[in-house]
């Protein structure tokens, strides 16, 4: 990331320790450092570190770790995903006519908390629920849950996450339609959508029946569904491309989601990127 993005999205949100002496290296440089490790998925301490004029490393990388668990702890990267979602606002390139929202799992290469076994992916890990809208930017949050939980109840916490984010960047989600798979086709979740103004777009789940169910159908877009496809499926693939998201290597889940955080992130600032 060079320092003119720096200093516009991420500097602003950034805590700084009150006490003890001032880094040597710039927080722009440590920012980069866990982007790097992002990116490259290596260990804390495999981490290429640049030399000094003097030959020897310029910052070790414990000091690196220790940054990261104290924006962590400090909401930091919280504060800039909010921050890239207000900036994308601020230039019109959020259309948030039709909001698409899904889920996925990370296999957990070690064992930690909030880990559970899937039984339709067939790994131990832990799932997400993220909501993007059509422009392919992450607006919200996403909810975290173990493996072995069903997606369906986790749109309900999804929900306020998704409002409490329109409400402080000043955009107005009435009136948009909610894009979802089967796996959330329930009356609970269409009601929860409804009473934010919304209106569900969900592909209706048989569950086996044999016969079409009685009553009026629900509204449902197929020309819509398929937008996922090229919508939250795709963010979710670019996802891919950071490393050490392609499993979960940490042992608390504080830590995984921050990173995944960041990378959410940086797929939002991929258009400022291209000026």
């Amino acid at each position: 990331m060079g320092i003119a993005q720096f200093e516009q999205f991420v500097l602003p949100h950034l805590i700084v320790g009150s006490r003890g002496p001032a880094p040597k290296l710039g927080l722009h440089a440590i920012f980069n450092y866990i982007l790097r490790l992002l990116y490259l998925g290596c260990q804390w301490k495999e981490l290429p570190i640049e030399k000094g004029q003097d030959g020897r490393p310029e910052i070790h990388y414990s000091r690196i770790y220790r940054m990261f668990r104290f924006w962590q702890a400090g909401g930091c990267f919280d504060a800039i995903f909010t921050g890239s979602v207000s900036a994308l606002h601020a230039v019109n390139l959020l259309d948030t006519g039709v909001i698409h929202g899904d889920g996925t799992t990370t296999a957990a290469k070690k064992g930690g908390d909030n880990l559970g076994f899937s039984g339709h992916k067939k790994v131990k890990g832990d799932k997400v629920v993220a909501f993007c809208e059509r422009r392919c930017n992450v607006i919200a949050p996403f909810v975290a849950a173990p493996g072995n939980q069903n997606e369906s109840p986790l749109l309900r916490e999804a929900l306020p996450q998704v409002m409490r984010i329109a409400r402080a960047v000043g955009f107005s989600l009435r009136g948009a339609i909610v894009s979802l798979d089967g796996a959330y086709d329930c009356r609970r979740n269409r009601k929860a959508i409804f009473n934010r103004g919304m209106t569900p777009n969900i592909n209706a789940n048989p569950r086996g029946r044999k016969k079409s169910k009685r009553g009026r159908k629900p509204f449902f877009d197929p020309a819509i569904f398929e937008e996922r496809f090229n919508t939250i499926e795709r963010v979710f693939a670019w996802e891919d491309k950071f490393r050490r998201l392609l499993h979960r290597f940490e042992r608390l889940s504080q830590l995984h989601y921050a990173f995944k955080t960041l990378a959410y992130t940086l797929i939002n600032l991929r258009h400022f990127s291209k000026n």
